[in-house]
């Protein structure tokens, strides 16, 4: 059986995914098989395995962390909300369907069995699991039949690290409140308190941690300053959308109400010299040298947003002079028409921003695959781009064709163009990745200002990431109690 441990936050944002990747990075440098776990993720981002199976990015990061392949197990169920009130319900990454928030409240204990399932499947392979919470488990009005939060810690016998955010302020509030609103027994569990986010001289600090434990009766396991990484993000409280300094080169991505997958555009932020900026108006847009249209979790929805707030006038009229790249939903977006004859997201049709020749039938199965090959031969400002490698995946609920006057196979091309050179479309995720292939676009954007940009052509975006976790492991040696930690490590035992 496998020793656990569990973060839970006092809020989402609180720094749990950093803190469990870096926890399953230290126990992989001690020797350790180490695997993260997640019961119940509610993200956009989301990743497809070697399976073709639906996962939620936050416990791919963490399974790099841990040096191991992800698999579907550490998050048996993914929650994609495709409203304000509903989600797309994924368990064992497949789509179980779309639910009510109320309704999936009361279902959501007849996936208890599966969750079980998953954490067995992961004992065989680990010998401790770093588990993650979601939200805080103080949320009285969500804690019956919890299966994320203390539900889970009690299930598999874990001692719980609460974890607070002091750069938000109010962290002893939050610690403290949190705990007068658990009950005796989930109170018994939490083991050990953490301050993330710490900015200063800790001396002063001192004073609040000794009033902190004389109240709350339990540790303070560590301080953990505010650390400059530059990892994966899992949910729209990423700080990534507030950066709106320009670069030398600006690239610009439309940040819609149902973003998914804005992972893809991480690679672009190690390139120096490069902004990327998450605009959602016109006013935010202004002049960048390249347009992102990302995915979406609600295709038409999000094209409706655009055309109401006047930012599809303004992509399309600036693409008369800079390059549109989009992705997934965002490439569905760029073509002639869009049908929902499934009631997949809204039913019927909408006219599509008609900036490339496809048009796109939305459909009940969902495409799910890692896919790999060459890039088909483009034109334009990344001409360079053909013929390069790539890796990716591919996840959409929907197929798309060229329209009947344009020849040519759709499904052979990986970057889909038109009649103007500059608007590019794709279906696959984590294109950017790949070798140089981020460089290539970068440079090609300079020489169009003429500017000198170069950029490091042999950047591994891989071994970048590989770094970050040894500095997030590094960090949290030097200030959180492992001594303690490792203390806390016992058998879980499944009821």
């Amino acid at each position: 059986m496998a020793k656990v441990i569990m973060v839970q936050g006092t809020m989402s944002n609180a720094g749990k995914s950093l803190l469990v990747a870096g926890l399953c990075r230290i126990f992989k440098q001690d020797g350790y098989r180490v695997a993260p776990f997640k019961s119940q993720n509610m993200a956009l981002n989301s990743f497809i395995t070697e399976e073709g199976l639906e996962m939620g990015r936050a416990q791919v990061m963490q399974a790099e962390a841990a040096g191991i392949k992800p698999q579907v197990c550490m998050n048996p169920i993914l929650l994609k909300p495709t409203n304000h009130v509903g989600s797309q319900v994924i368990v064992n990454g497949e789509v179980l369907g779309n639910m009510k928030a109320r309704d999936y409240f009361a279902y959501k204990k007849q996936l208890l069995p599966d969750i079980k399932k998953a954490f067995r499947k992961l004992e065989e392979v680990a010998d401790i699991i770093v588990i993650e919470g979601a939200g805080s488990p103080a949320e009285i009005n969500l804690k019956e039949n919890d299966i994320v939060n203390m539900g889970m810690a009690r299930l598999v016998d874990a001692p719980v690290l609460l974890v607070g955010d002091i750069d938000r302020g109010g962290v002893f509030a939050q610690l403290l409140g949190t705990l007068m609103l658990l009950e005796e027994e989930e109170l018994a569990i939490v083991k050990g308190l953490i301050i993330n986010k710490f900015r200063g001289d800790k001396s002063i600090l001192d004073p609040g941690i000794e009033m902190l434990e004389k109240k709350g009766g339990i540790p303070v396991t560590g301080v953990i300053p505010y650390m400059e990484l530059s990892l994966e993000d899992e949910d729209s409280l990423t700080e990534r959308f507030s950066h709106k300094e320009k670069g030398n080169i600006d690239l610009a991505v439309i940040r819609y109400p149902r973003i998914s997958n804005f992972t893809d555009f991480h690679v672009f932020e190690q390139i120096e010299g490069v902004s990327v900026r998450y605009v959602t108006s016109v006013q935010e847009l202004h002049q960048p040298d390249l347009i992102f249209l990302p995915g979406s979790k609600n295709t038409m929805g999000d094209l409706k947003w655009m055309r109401q707030n006047g930012l599809e006038a303004a992509v399309k009229k600036l693409s008369e002079e800079i390059p549109i790249f989009g992705i997934c939903g965002g490439y569905q977006m760029l073509g002639n028409q869009i049908f929902d004859r499934d009631s997949v997201e809204e039913g019927g049709s909408i006219r599509g921003m008609e900036l490339l020749p496809i048009e796109t039938s939305l459909e009940k199965e969902k495409m799910r695959s890692q896919v790999q090959g060459v890039i088909n031969t483009i034109h334009g400002i990344f001409s360079e781009l053909s013929g390069r490698s790539y890796t990716g995946y591919e996840i959409h609920m929907g197929q798309t064709r060229y329209e009947e006057d344009l020849s040519g196979n759709i499904d052979e091309k990986v970057v889909v163009t038109g009649e103007r050179e500059n608007i590019y479309g794709s279906y696959v995720h984590g294109l950017f990745d790949c070798g140089n292939i981020a460089s290539v676009m970068v440079e090609a954007l300079a020489r169009k200002k003429g500017i000198s940009m170069k950029t490091r052509t042999d950047m591994d975006y891989q071994r970048f990431k590989e770094s970050q976790y040894d500095k997030l492991a590094d960090t949290l040696r030097e200030y959180l109690n492992m001594e303690e930690i490792y203390g806390m490590l016992r058998e879980a035992q499944m009821e």
